[in-house]
């Protein structure tokens, strides 16, 4: 299929600016791109902000597909699972890879509903840029905001895509001011809307003050570029030159080159399209301000302009701000997975990014972190849930690898462990690293998320509890934010995750994928258990084993508000150091497992203990005292410790954002009161009430049904674990009543 005419002053400028050093056209080979025409970037946004319908968009004018899916029809390329096509949303992040101008894009569409941000936060770790999209009518939201801090998280350059412009309710204006506001970032408008009585009708290029104009009749696949002149364009002329006067103004505070070339031409009129071409991917790169486009994706109209700006805007791989730790491999392989699923013809197949050096199809891999070989079995380009196989994929690109059986997210993989360490003691010798972050850049950096929702989950029969074992073991190996245990009291599988319709997906996915009808029990909240005060006691038991009588005497307390990571502390005061110092290594480790399953079950209600720290004073064992003992003593013994020191309930705490009509506002305001929630504060947007509070989770059970029924339909809402908080005695009692069934 043939992809637009180039037919804009911009594309020219970034054939000067990109192709003058290298040839016309590049090698079919997927492994012999040049490194400096690739980019891997990401699509992020607020659930229902249009990232699907743009990528559909993307694969389409790149030629990649013959037509154009929709996700209200269920046949988009990137949204294939089942669940995503029934529901209309993106649940598990697709990557895509396809031409765009003698450009290859490797591009991964994340899913926009918070219980699914682990998929984001796995992504991002090895993107070099990333496309925000907004919705026009309703400017940055909640979702938004977290997309974007995991994005500073990690140094990501961005660029924003307003999109649904096409709709009555659409602002521009609104949307900038929403973008400086909440994600505090100089914003840098390249383009402004043309609207006739609220129509769509094409884009103004504030850089080349070129007009827009896009085919409808061959679904945006052709648009055309004409110069706007103070003759024929008079208001829209006058506009584009005030709109670019103030870009370059802005631009002048942030870039320093630019500056001192206004200062040398003395004028704001006389800067190049190529310069202000030059100073926007500056500004873009060292995260001093984010180019704004607009566009309506669903509409046809702004999305090769946007293809556009991924390549004039956004870095190559070899501009990564982390490449400096990779480097260190040299010419050896370094890549880190951020990926993995099962596939029901290819097994495992593996998702890793390439930093340095190249993968071959059958060769040997070296996991870092887990310091295992790994045989390689076929090497694929991803196209969502189809792959093309290929021989050799290079540096700067995304490897679908088979057959890797024990890599996950977040292992770091090269050749052989000598490779390793020849790169671990080039890193550690560089002088402005830390030696924490050397370890953590070595370790799987896969940090989960805590669920929040935990239920049991069984098997219909006893023939299908294999198959339901190998079922969780497959999602939580592709989900690092579902969380499969075995409880040992009760002898049942429990499963925890980020939310309702995590769970709920989870559920279904075993049911059609797996063909297993299990049973799901009722939801629970995840709640934690901690300590009021500081309380130390000693703790002494004897025990009877044929001859022997086996002692145990400890002297222990238990801390509160602790919140290191190294939850055992030892009394070093000079009357206890000597006993302190004759604990032995094996000794030392039963206690550990003993505070370890306290602190994994808590005395009130079995959950985890946070916030909670055990010193230990004084430790004496009789002679044949088995490691299992101390371990056993030591769990009685801080039990016992925390009854004294008053155990009490945390309950997850989240950050609840609802969109309603104003004439709905106050009936969700009053339903929001008995659900013991906290307004924070209540912002306008045009004709809707955006309320942000906190609540907590025990309470918004079941929301999304009851907000539908009070609001008659209109409002919305997202969610997101904000704090866990101390609950008083009537709510405490209360939840445990829900959780055991009696007080």
């Amino acid at each position: 299929m043939l992809t637009s005419r180039l037919v804009t002053n911009s594309w020219c400028i970034l054939q000067k600016r990109w192709l003058s050093n290298g040839s016309a056209a590049l090698r079919k080979e997927y492994g012999e791109y040049e490194i400096r025409k690739i980019r891997n970037i990401g699509i992020l946004a607020h659930i229902d902000a249009g990232k699907t319908t743009t990528t559909e968009r993307m694969l389409y004018y790149s030629g990649l597909i013959k037509s154009m899916g929709e996700v209200h029809h269920g046949n988009t390329v990137t949204d294939y699972m089942d669940q995503e096509r029934e529901r209309g949303i993106t649940i598990t992040s697709a990557a895509v890879t396809f031409d765009w101008k003698n450009y290859r894009i490797n591009l991964i569409d994340t899913p926009g509903h918070i219980d699914f941000t682990m998929e984001v936060e796995q992504t991002l770790r090895v993107l070099d840029g990333a496309v925000v999209i907004l919705d026009g009518s309703a400017g940055v939201e909640a979702q938004t905001l977290t997309v974007c801090r995991q994005a500073d998280k990690y140094n990501i350059p961005r660029i924003i895509y307003v999109n649904k412009m096409d709709r009555p309710d659409a602002n521009f204006d609104m949307s900038l001011k929403s973008i400086e506001s909440k994600l505090n970032t100089d914003v840098l408008p390249t383009q402004f809307p043309i609207k006739n009585e609220g129509v769509l009708e094409g884009i103004v290029d504030v850089v080349s003050l070129e007009k827009l104009i896009f085919d409808k009749k061959l679904m945006g696949m052709k648009y055309q570029g004409s110069k706007l002149s103070e003759s024929e364009d008079k208001s829209l002329w006058e506009m584009a030159n005030e709109k670019r006067r103030n870009l370059i103004d802005k631009l002048s505070n942030i870039d320093d080159k630019l500056a001192d070339i206004i200062i040398e031409q003395e004028s704001l009129d006389t800067i190049s399209p190529q310069v202000l071409l030059d100073s926007l991917y500056r500004s873009t790169l060292n995260m001093k301000g984010v180019p704004v486009l607009l566009g309506s994706s669903y509409k046809n109209i702004g999305v090769q302009p946007l293809m556009d700006s991924v390549l004039l805007y956004l870095p190559s791989p070899n501009e990564n701000k982390y490449l400096k730790y990779y480097n260190c491999f040299n010419k050896h392989l370094s890549a880190r997975v951020f990926k993995v699923i099962h596939d029901k013809q290819k097994g495992p197949v593996t998702f890793v990014r390439i930093y340095t050096g190249a993968i071959e199809r059958n060769s040997r891999l070296y996991n870092v972190h887990k310091r295992e070989r790994e045989q390689v079995g076929r090497l694929y380009v991803a196209c969502a849930d189809e792959y093309e196989e290929v021989s050799k994929i290079t540096s700067g690109n995304i490897a679908v690898v088979g057959g890797l059986k024990t890599t996950t997210t977040g292992d770091l993989i090269t050749f052989n462990e000598s490779a390793a360490n020849e790169a671990r003691k080039k890193l550690e010798s560089l002088k402005d690293i830390k030696k924490e972050v050397v370890d953590d850049f070595f370790a799987s950096n896969s940090k989960a998320l805590e669920p929040v929702f935990f239920c049991s989950i069984e098997a219909p029969s006893l023939s299908t509890q294999a198959a339901l074992e190998t079922a969780l073991k497959q999602l939580e190996r592709e989900d690092p934010s579902l969380k499969v245990t075995y409880n040992t009291e009760t002898g049942q599988i429990v499963l925890a995750g980020m939310g309702e319709l995590h769970i709920e997906i989870v559920k279904e996915r075993i049911r059609t994928e797996y063909k297993i009808d299990a049973d799901i029990g009722p939801l629970q909240i995840a709640y934690r258990e901690t300590i009021k005060e500081e309380v130390k006691d000693t703790y002494s038991c004897e025990y009877k084993i044929g001859k022997l009588k086996p002692k145990v005497t400890l002297i222990m307390s238990v801390i509160p508000n602790y919140r290191d990571s190294n939850t055992l502390l030892l009394d070093r005061t000079p009357e206890c150091i000597a006993n302190i110092d004759a604990i032995s290594e094996r000794t030392m480790k039963a206690v550990k497992n003993g505070i370890d399953s306290v602190l994994t079950n808590g005395p009130k209600l079995g959950s985890p203990v946070v916030n909670m720290g055990v010193k230990l004073h004084w430790l004496e064992i009789g002679r044949g005292t088995l490691p299992s003992i101390i371990t056993a003593a030591v769990s009685q013994c801080i039990r016992q410790l925390m009854r004294n020191a008053e155990l009490t309930l945390l309950e997850p705490i989240m950050r609840l954002e609802v969109v309603v009509p104003e004439e709905y506002s106050s009936v969700v305001l009053k339903d929001l009161s008995k659900r013991r929630a906290e307004v924070q504060f209540v912002d306008v947007r045009r004709n809707n009430k955006v309320i942000n509070c906190l609540a907590p989770l025990a309470e918004l059970l079941g929301y999304s049904k009851a907000v539908r029924i009070i609001s008659s339909g209109h409002a919305t809402f997202s969610l997101e674990f904000d704090h866990y908080e101390m609950m008083d005695s009537m709510n405490e009692a209360e939840a445990i009543k829900r959780t055991t069934g009696f007080y």
